[in-house]
């Protein structure tokens, strides 16, 4: 398992638009994602678990990558989550 703490930049947090980015790049993996804040863990790939966490701007997030592509699956998340998902 590898993972990164990250906080989200991007001035409406994780709302529809970038879970939606976010679980359609996750899919692509073998591995499991798992997304930890608040004292929960969400499945990764599952969009209702990530909009159901209310992750705001400034929050604080644990990604959590397991398995076979899981350094890939991790880079790939930081590189969407650093970047803003392309908002801002």
């Amino acid at each position: 398992m590898v993972s990164k703490e990250f906080t989200i930049k991007n001035s409406m947090g994780f709302h529809m638009r970038p879970a939606n980015v976010f679980v359609s790049e996750m899919t692509k993996f073998v591995s499991e994602v798992n997304i930890k804040f608040d004292g929960k863990t969400v499945n990764g790939k599952s969009i209702m678990n990530i909009m159901a966490a209310c992750i705001k701007c400034g929050s604080v997030i644990t990604v959590e990558c397991s398995g076979a592509d899981e350094q890939a699956m991790l880079d790939k998340a930081s590189e969407l989550i650093e970047g803003g998902f392309g908002e801002d």
